[in-house]
């Protein structure tokens, strides 16, 4: 039997919710509203991020610039983390995410926003490899220049943008972990715990805050500011509802 394709890997690991999914059929994205992801977060031409934090803002009804761009930092991130942690997770592979392989769609929500068309990735040869995997295609490749354009986009701290990155894993994590636990997949599980722990000792993240594996619960050291959303309240990794606490 031949090995499985990163295509089929995807569709896969869709099963465990829609923030796992992208799309990886064949055709022209460019042609269906779709732009190269990393042309989001173009530093020397930032539209697309103004327009994208305009959006959110709109939709939230919030007057505060920085509260949208870090919740389009925090959903984005997300989305990288769980699209390439399930894959390394359940198949020992990180697909490849490069500028010229992931789209994305400024008019459409979660899960019809990212489109995959082409992908390869070799399995990994160790759990090191798989780390080091993660870190190229997810944190370099695409949160450090995410976080760059962010803050030109609006003052906003660094380190509540990497602890949005950090608490944006470890979401992916509680899902994985939930599906894989309700499938059987308990040494997968435990590989995710250990695959998450590994990417947060990164020192971009280390700072962020803690993480209890075992439950899987996160403390963050910082506020994503969701609750200053009109209605809205503390996540539960919040540092503001540790503090009340």
């Amino acid at each position: 039997m031949p090995p499985e394709s990163m295509a089929e890997t995807l569709c896969r690991t869709a099963a465990v919710g829609p923030f796992f999914s992208v799309r990886t059929n064949a055709g022209a994205p460019r042609e269906q509203g779709f732009l190269p992801l990393p042309e989001l977060y173009r530093q020397d031409s930032p539209l697309a991020l103004h327009k994208r934090v305009e959006v959110v803002a709109t939709r939230l009804g919030t007057a505060e610039r920085r509260v949208a761009a870090s919740l389009v930092h925090q959903g984005l991130a997300g989305r990288l983390w769980s699209i390439a942690l399930a894959p390394a997770v359940l198949a020992g592979r990180v697909p490849d995410l490069g500028s010229d392989t992931l789209w994305w769609h400024p008019a459409r929500s979660v899960p019809d926003e990212l489109w995959l068309p082409t992908s390869s990735a070799p399995p990994a040869t160790s759990e090191e490899d798989v780390t080091s995997r993660l870190q190229a295609a997810v944190l370099q490749g695409h949160l450090v220049p995410l976080q760059r354009a962010i803050s030109t986009v609006c003052p906003i701290s660094p380190r509540l943008l990497w602890g949005n990155a950090a608490s944006a894993l470890v979401g992916a994590l509680r899902v994985l972990d939930g599906w894989c636990r309700r499938t059987g997949r308990r040494e997968a599980a435990e590989r995710a715990a250990t695959l998450t722990a590994s990417m947060l000792d990164d020192p971009l993240l280390h700072d962020s805050g803690t993480l209890d594996p075992a439950a899987p619960q996160f403390s963050r050291r910082s506020c994503c500011l969701y609750y200053r959303v009109p209605g809205g309240g503390l996540c539960g990794d919040c540092v503001l509802r540790q503090a009340g606490r």
